[in-house]
């Protein structure tokens, strides 16, 4: 049987009024490294050379994700809306910010960002650490200004320490928050599935894993083959996808809106209504579905993608059956589902190490 190989991966004092105090973002020598451990089959991480994973900056970085007085109000933390028990997403449709204004996407899943380069729905940014600027700025969000944080975060103990020990004297700047909460979210690695383990024992992903059910086997080979035609956009091991080809308009909708997805970055009309491709690891706890959030749970995913889609100028080529549809059998459906849910790793969903420090 041909194999079916897809590997796509310490005192400080910040001032408001030393304006001309020279401010360091170099990492201290005495910082200890923290290597991202691969889990088999992934490529190697691209880490920035000017952010290097370490225990400080990752401890640094949980703090920081946890911390309400990064909003306006002292409400909300990126962990509001990114809940470990949900796969680091929200089990909201649309979060709500502190002004009580929802937004119009669900909150994405945190998970093996190491081996993603582009962030947010649309891609617009393409550095975690540039992504995790906005939030606080947003004004649906967090709503609030970065020197107002700063400024908070200046006059607490706990971060005079913790900044200094990550990145040195004078290092308490809205870059280096940046950069903590991007090392720690770099360090949320997912590779302890059933799938994984049973990929272990057999090398293949179209041999059957011996610790599957065979409705979790059945499952495995209509993924990987073109009976279920999901492997083009959800590639093993990330499970979801690279570079451009992370972006896709799946069919979702007949009609689409100027501007809408990843043409609202690149002003190219081929790239209307096309948004980032998520990772399917553990998706069963990711819900809802689509960058709209639109699906509350993973049998109404399947339902859409057996109805084909819509065409449209820029549905993606991968949809095949779009317009069409597959014509899977309630038995195909329940066995697709199967196999979803054996992407599960619950030691990701329970590890300590990405919990609430306070």
């Amino acid at each position: 049987m041909k194999k079916l190989f897809i590997v796509i991966g310490f005192t400080l004092v910040w001032s408001a009024c030393q304006k001309d105090q020279k401010l360091t973002t170099s990492v201290p020598a005495n910082t200890t490294p923290a290597p991202i451990t691969v889990p088999p089959g992934y490529p190697q991480p691209n880490i920035p050379s000017d952010n290097p994973q370490t225990v400080e900056g990752i401890d640094l970085g949980r703090h920081l994700f946890y911390d309400k007085r990064l909003s306006g109000d002292n409400s909300q933390a990126c962990a509001s809306c990114h809940l470990q028990e949900y796969n680091f997403a929200d089990f909201r449709r649309f979060s709500e910010g502190i002004d009580g204004v929802f937004g119009d996407r669900n909150a994405m899943a945190i998970v093996d960002l190491a081996w993603q380069d582009f962030f947010f729905w649309d891609g617009r940014e393409g550095s975690l650490e540039a992504q995790a600027i906005q939030p606080v700025i947003n004004p649906i969000e967090m709503h609030t200004t970065w020197p107002e944080v700063i400024a908070k975060l200046a006059q607490d103990s706990l971060y005079q320490v913790k900044f200094k020990m990550a990145f040195g004297d004078n290092s308490i700047t809205k870059e280096n928050a940046a950069k903590a909460i991007s090392q720690f979210e770099r360090s949320m690695v997912s590779g302890n599935s059933k799938f994984d383990n049973g990929l272990a024992m057999v090398g293949d992903v179209l041999i059957p894993f011996p610790n599957f059910s065979q409705e979790e086997n059945l499952g495995k080979d209509l993924f990987f083959t073109e009976d279920g035609d999901c492997f083009h956009c959800h590639a093993n091991p990330t499970f979801g996808a690279f570079g451009e080809l992370q972006f896709s308009n799946n069919g979702l909708d007949s009609v689409l809106q100027v501007g809408s997805g990843r043409e609202a970055v690149t002003n190219d009309t081929n790239d209307r209504a096309k948004f980032k491709i998520p990772t399917l690891r553990n998706i069963e706890y990711s819900f809802p579905y689509m960058h709209d959030g639109r699906f509350s749970n993973l049998q109404q995913v399947i339902e859409f993608y057996n109805t084909g889609g819509f065409v449209t100028p820029t549905t993606d080529p991968n949809m095949k059956k779009a317009g069409i549809g597959r014509n899977w059998t309630p038995q195909q459906k329940a066995n697709l589902l199967a196999f979803l849910q054996t992407l599960s790793d619950e030691s990701f969903l329970l590890n300590p190490d990405y919990a609430d420090p306070f």
